[in-house]
């Protein structure tokens, strides 16, 4: 079965062997946190909710590629952190499914890449040299297929996707408004794919592998705490 129609339910089932074995570990925590997030936007009418569903993908793609930095006690940015987790996934990704993944679509990714309304770039000065430079990159993606620079391709991506995903959470964009319906149902269909293929590499290759520090643990109180209130990690919500 092809990652991209696996439901939540099937990673879940698939994930079980794994999770009875792993239980309270960190990439357990992982795959719970994120699996909670994709059934969400699963539920959500992909049409009429489209604004939802995009923040409840990222969000559990954040879950998987979120990283702890001890020394400043806060997450590393999220650029760093996705583009460490997604080098370490490909290399364990012995199917080739997400290379497979972005082969499959690269007409949408090479959609997704053109538009200068998804390009950081444009924003900062919105000119009709700056909208050509975006649309320009559909030659240079190309180039990137051929040189079959994964990485690249998906650090490219996933950056156009955090720009509309910065855009809805920080009250750039109206809930439902009609400016951005189109990119809204290329970033949501690109995500929808990459994260059952993600899933499935974890399940495949991933379970043991140490995927750094997790961002805020979860914590449960120790009973038998008697000078104030102690905490200990529990299990995964």
């Amino acid at each position: 079965m092809s990652a991209s129609f696996l439901t939540v339910r099937d990673l879940r089932r698939q994930w079980k062997p794994h999770k009875e074995r792993l239980s309270g570990h960190p990439t357990a925590i992982r795959f719970h946190r994120a699996c909670s997030w994709l059934d969400r936007a699963e539920k959500l009418d992909g049409v009429a909710d489209a604004d939802l569903v995009l923040i409840n993908q990222w969000i559990a793609l954040n879950a998987l590629y979120g990283q702890w930095n001890p020394q400043q006690r806060e997450p590393f940015p999220d650029r760093e952190s996705w583009r460490d987790f997604f080098d370490r996934l490909l290399k364990l990704d012995g199917n080739g499914r997400i290379s497979g993944l972005l082969q499959e679509h690269k007409p949408l990714i090479l959609t997704i890449l053109e538009d200068e309304y998804l390009a950081g770039f444009f924003w900062k000065d919105p000119t009709d040299q700056n909208k050509q430079v975006a649309r320009n990159l559909r030659k240079k993606a190309l180039s990137w297929f051929v040189g079959k620079e994964w990485t690249r391709i998906l650090d490219q991506v996933l950056d156009r996707i955090y720009l509309q995903r910065c855009q809805l959470i920080h009250g750039a964009a109206t809930f439902g408004g009609k400016l951005n319906r189109a990119t809204l149902r290329r970033t949501t269909q690109m995500l929808g794919h990459l994260l059952p293929a993600v899933l499935q590499v974890l399940i495949d290759y991933g379970a043991d592998a140490d995927w750094g520090a997790l961002c805020y643990p979860p914590m449960q109180a120790n009973p038998d705490a008697r000078n104030g209130v102690k905490y200990r990690p529990g299990l995964p919500r």
